[in-house]
C-alpha cells in the first residue's frame, strides 16, 4: 500500500469504531521538544546507564545522583507545549469514538492539549511526593532547591520524589488496571510513537489483537508488534496524525450529510 492509501485506510478504521484507545510513547512528543530515552542516535538512555541515574534502589541511596540527572530537564518537560499530534488526538477524542489514552509519558501534553480521558501508567511531573510522610507537593515548589542544585526536602526532612516511575519501581495499581480494562473493550487500538520495549505497556496491543481489536502502528522505527498490525505508518507523527484526523472529520461529515 502507498503512505496516502494507508492513512486513507487508517483514517476510516478510527471514522468506524466504537471503542478506541491510544496508546502514546516518547515518539509523540519529541517534536514538542522533550527528549525520548531509546532511540539508536539521541535517546537518553544511550548517555546515561538508568539503573544508576533513574532507579529507585539508587534513589533510595543517593537521590542526589537522580536530580543532577534531571535538572537540566525539568524546565523542558514543564515548559513543553503540544504539538499537531497532540491537539489532534484531543479533536478525535471530542468526536466521541475515543475513549482513552493510555500513556507511557510523563510531560502533561496530552492534557495541555485538551484531552481529557488520559491514563499515565509511568506517572508524571506535575508533583513530588515526600518519601518520609507522603505529603505531595506541586513541583512548582521543588524548582527552587532543584535550580540552586541542591535535592529537594519536605518540611519533615524527607527527600521530594517526582511522581514519575523509576527502573525497578511498581506502576501504579490504579492506572494500570484502567490501561486493561480500555484494551479489553477497545475493538481498535492506535498505537503511536512507542518502541514498545516496556512491559506491562508493551503487552497492551497484542491483548488487544488477542481480543479481536483491530491495530494501527505510527512509529518512526520498526516495532515488535508491526507483523501484526493492520496498518503500519513510518512518517513524522506530527505530520501524519492531523491529516488522518482531518479525513476522519471529513468522512464523518459526509456520512452525516447524505
Amino acid at each position: 500500500m502507498s503512505p496516502d492509501s494507508l492513512i486513507l485506510s487508517a483514517a476510516d478504521l478510527i471514522r468506524r469504531a466504537r471503542h478506541l484507545v491510544v496508546l502514546t510513547g516518547a515518539g509523540i512528543s519529541t517534536p514538542s521538544g522533550i527528549p525520548d530515552f531509546r532511540s539508536i542516535k539521541s535517546g537518553l538512555w544511550n548517555k546515561t546507564n538508568p539503573l544508576v541515574v533513574a532507579s529507585l534502589s539508587m534513589f533510595r541511596i543517593r537521590p542526589n545522583l537522580f536530580f543532577d540527572w534531571i535538572r537540566p530537564m525539568v524546565h523542558t518537560f514543564l515548559d513543553a507545549l503540544p504539538n499537531p499530534a497532540h491537539l489532534a488526538l484531543a479533536q478525535l477524542e471530542q468526536l466521541g469514538n475515543l475513549k482513552a489514552i493510555v500513556t507511557q509519558n510523563i510531560d502533561a501534553l496530552h492534557q495541555k492539549a485538551g484531552s481529557r480521558n488520559v491514563i499515565e501508567v509511568h506517572g508524571h511531573i506535575r508533583q513530588a511526593t515526600c518519601v518520609r510522610c507522603y505529603k505531595v507537593v506541586s513541583t512548582d515548589t521543588i524548582l527552587s532547591s532543584l535550580d540552586h542544585n541542591q535535592v529537594p526536602r519536605c518540611a519533615c526532612g524527607g527527600v521530594l520524589k517526582p511522581n514519575v516511575i523509576l527502573v525497578g519501581e511498581q506502576l501504579p495499581v490504579r492506572e494500570i488496571n484502567a490501561a486493561r480494562h480500555q484494551t479489553a473493550h477497545c475493538d481498535l487500538m492506535l498505537v503511536i510513537g512507542s518502541s514498545l520495549t516496556t512491559t506491562p505497556v508493551s503487552d497492551l496491543p497484542l491483548i488487544a489483537k488477542d481480543q479481536g481489536a483491530q491495530l494501527i502502528v505510527v512509529n518512526g522505527q520498526p516495532t515488535p508488534i508491526d507483523k501484526h498490525a493492520d496498518i503500519v505508518i513510518r512518517r513524522d507523527i506530527a505530520l501524519v496524525l492531523p491529516q488522518i484526523v482531518s479525513l476522519v472529520l471529513k468522512k464523518r461529515d459526509r456520512y452525516r450529510s447524505k
